[in-house]
């Protein structure tokens, strides 16, 4: 007869091993979202030299160029035929939408208004993944983030006057497309390495930018700066690229839906940069929204 208490007692081992897991991949995402938090800023000073399409365009063309390189360096093979699809839900979310909607939305908006708009990602995520892969986090999980997301929504409306503008509207399109992109990333990063997640979809999207590149510098004018020229760079490299890769890469480890609750202290980040680099100016409510936002972050990395 087998020894029923022998069964109940836990592996030391695989907890430790699992600990580690989960707190490597927490740590590949924090690292994917700081990463991120320079984007808003960045894109800001990239449009000091170059207009919103032709900024959008170049990005893809770098980042993808960047992405080619590395896959035919490391003399990757083409993906699996089931891949495409998924595939093109990345690039059609990460790499097109998401950029391209909230660099025209940064035409009219503050670097510090779109962040705390975007901040609704992480609960937007949470959605999506859950009716995409049939994960159920429990109850506690769905409460913080949904108060971590109200709190941004709070946010948001005392910095805008209590409404909406259109620039807003791009910036909720912006959530939706992007959350499919992340959620179908974090899935394939599960079956491929997270950088070739990336690096495929970044390739995919080289025609599209090639294109845009020539029409957009055709008709919107450049006036090339440092800050232009660097701000180009790191949108196209730091946050599509690489931030992306370290981003997939911890969320395949440790799931969609928890990865994303820690992009609620994105916002708050891209706060911190505004006022270092544009010299934008913060609201006394942003340090109390920034605590209550890391609690609800602490809430949702605890829930098992």
């Amino acid at each position: 007869m087998p020894d029923s208490t022998h069964a109940s007692v836990p592996d030391p081992a695989r907890s430790g091993a699992r600990a580690r897991r989960f707190g490597g991949g927490t740590a590949l995402a924090s690292a994917g979202v700081v990463a991120f938090s320079l984007t808003f800023p960045a894109t800001a000073w990239g449009l000091e030299s170059f207009g919103p399409w032709s900024l959008f365009a170049l990005r893809c063309v770098l980042a993808g160029l960047t992405a080619g390189a590395c896959l035919l360096a490391g003399r990757v093979p083409l993906p699996d035929r089931a891949h495409w699809p998924g595939l093109l839900v990345v690039a059609g979310g990460v790499v097109i939408g998401f950029p391209l909607l909230t660099t025209l939305a940064l035409r009219t908006s503050t670097t510090s208004h779109a962040a705390v708009v975007v901040g609704l990602l992480p609960l937007t995520t949470a959605v999506v993944s859950s009716l995409r892969t049939g994960a159920r986090p429990p109850l506690r999980f769905w409460a913080a983030a949904v108060a971590g997301a109200v709190v941004v929504l709070g946010f948001t409306l005392a910095q805008s006057g209590g409404s909406l503008s259109f620039g807003d509207a791009l910036l909720f399109a912006a959530l939706l497309v992007c959350a499919a992109g992340y959620t179908e990333g974090g899935r394939l990063a599960r079956e491929l390495p997270g950088w070739q997640v990336i690096g495929w979809a970044l390739v995919l999207c080289l025609p599209i930018g090639l294109a845009g590149s020539v029409l957009g510098l055709a008709y919107e004018p450049v006036h090339l700066t440092a800050h232009g020229l660097a701000g180009l760079v790191w949108v196209a490299v730091g946050s599509t690229f690489l931030g992306l890769y370290v981003w997939y890469r911890g969320m395949a480890e440790i799931g969609a839906a928890r990865a994303s609750q820690l992009q609620l202290a994105q916002p708050m980040l891209t706060l911190v940069w505004s006022v270092a680099l544009l010299g934008e100016h913060l609201s006394p409510a942003a340090p109390v929204a920034a605590g209550a936002v890391l609690v609800c972050i602490a809430v949702t990395q605890r829930v098992k």
